[in-house]
């Protein structure tokens, strides 16, 4: 049933912000496809484990990747330099999408911060 809440979300943006969040999605199967696809506060989020561990956004004048930790951002921010963000929140641009392997680093310093198991 998430997944179809997920689809249902997706199409209601207008285009190009659901093609770029349809590749995040994508991508953050990729990286870990045991994940389940959750709403979780309003937002597509991704479940391991019974813990969130990534989620998305769109907003009016951008998107965002969120972590579902007040602490994974901060770990990388040498490697964020140049995205705006908050504590809990990566925002980005559709004419800049976020790199796979960020991504990855994303998802990978928050498993550790959740005390899962990281491929």
């Amino acid at each position: 049933m998430s997944a179809k809440q997920v689809d249902s979300y997706l199409r209601d943006l207008e285009e190009p912000k659901r093609t770029m969040l349809q590749k995040l999605r994508r991508t953050i199967l990729e990286i870990v496809p045991e994940a389940e696809e959750v709403i979780s506060y309003q937002v597509p989020a991704f479940r391991l484990h019974g813990k969130i561990i990534a989620g998305f956004a769109a907003f009016k004048n951008h998107l965002s990747y969120l972590p579902f930790s007040g602490s994974v951002l901060g770990q990388l921010a040498d490697e964020l330099e140049g995205y705006t963000m908050t504590k809990s929140s990566l925002h980005f641009s559709i004419d800049r999408p976020l790199p796979k392997a960020l991504v990855k680093k994303l998802i990978m310093v928050r498993l550790a911060d959740a005390d899962l198991p990281s491929r």
